[in-house]
């Protein structure tokens, strides 16, 4: 019997050291520090650029996607409008807050839908392409911290839990760099823990928008954790940060492309 009490107080002790939260300064200096990457990032205000995707799966000839994407950071409008392949032309995506439609240009229907949607058939999600100033906050609490290296980089590790629904995964690990706030990798978990998608962003591009230096994720990987062999590799490239129209941002501009 006491050796039953003895396994079960280990028991208790791991569930409550797995589920236990940082302190209040740990969690706030990770906040700031999730918030400072994303504030060093050139996407701030209006902006377009064009995303190239190519999907690689084993046993299929690679796939390449191309996207132009719109976005107005400060009040979360977002329409994003399909290149190639020529047969998926036009189709797109539309945001304004929290509503978001998919648009087929063939039936000229729009469909609710969801910040977790894949962009065609890649490991890209729309939400890895928008970022709310608040999104750190409202979205995730801070599950863990620690200090490493990745590669010859010394990094900050922060393990975020979701607590809304709007990310796409239950548990994101990043590895940030510690001289320039940039995130370098990301491994994004399930509820039970397992290891679902990786990204790598080897290259970060520096530019100057309206007087201010910023930072561009110019490529990234995404490797699918569950079907090994499976990754996207996306480039970002024709970059503006020029006003764009209100026009744009509307149900009527996207019918209007066909």
């Amino acid at each position: 019997m006491k050796k039953l009490l003895i396994i079960l107080g280990a028991l208790l002790l791991t569930a409550s050291t797995i589920s236990a939260q940082v302190s209040a300064d740990i969690a706030e200096k990770c906040y700031q520090i999730m918030e400072k990457s994303q504030d060093i990032q050139a996407y701030h205000g209006d902006y377009s650029a064009t995303v190239s995707l190519v999907v690689e799966k084993p046993g299929k000839p690679k796939e390449n996607i191309q996207y132009k994407w719109f976005e107005r950071t400060d009040t979360k409008l977002m329409t994003v409008v399909q290149l190639f392949p020529d047969a998926d032309k036009g189709k797109g995506f539309l945001r304004n807050d929290d509503n978001i439609w998919s648009y087929d240009p063939i039936s000229r229907k729009f469909t609710h839908t969801s910040i977790k949607e894949a962009l065609g058939d890649s490991d890209v999600k729309l939400d890895d392409l928008e970022r709310s100033t608040k999104y750190w906050r409202d979205n995730y609490e801070v599950f863990s911290y620690e200090e490493g290296t990745l590669g010859k980089y010394p990094v900050d590790i922060i393990v975020l839990k979701a607590k809304s629904k709007e990310p796409s995964y239950a548990k994101t690990k990043y590895y940030v760099r510690k001289d320039i706030p940039l995130i370098l990798k990301q491994e994004d978990f399930s509820g039970s823990d397992r290891l679902m998608r990786t990204m790598l962003v080897p290259k970060w591009s520096k530019v100057e928008v309206r007087g201010k230096v910023g930072y561009v994720a110019s490529q990234a990987i995404l490797r699918d954790e569950l079907n090994k062999g499976e990754q996207t590799q996306q480039v970002i490239s024709d970059l503006t940060f020029d006003t764009l129209p209100d026009k744009i941002f509307t149900k009527a501009y996207l019918e209007g492309l066909n």
